[in-house]
């Protein structure tokens, strides 16, 4: 498994594998989250050694792959605590 070191490999397979990410700006944003879920307990979802590598690298590189999901909120996607009485 080839891990994406330089900026340009980021921007590349960013930009070719995951027409949903639309920004290197959502790419932190999703990687940030998979991170933190990763940092608490779950398990990476691509074969990659996590004692070798930081909950971050392995984020970003899920996101890259395309294992991580993620749904973009609308103006009609209000949660409970968004709502206003």
């Amino acid at each position: 498994m080839a891990i994406a070191t330089t900026q340009e490999e980021l921007n590349g397979t960013s930009e070719q594998h995951i027409p949903e990410i639309d920004s290197k700006y959502r790419l932190i944003i999703v990687a940030a989250k998979r991170s933190k879920q990763l940092q608490r307990g779950a398990r990476p979802r691509i074969d990659i050694d996590p004692a070798k590598h930081k909950p971050t690298r392995i984020a970003l590189e899920e996101v890259i792959q395309g294992t991580v999901g993620f749904r973009l909120k609308t103006d009609g996607d209000l949660g409970a605590d968004d709502e206003k009485s």
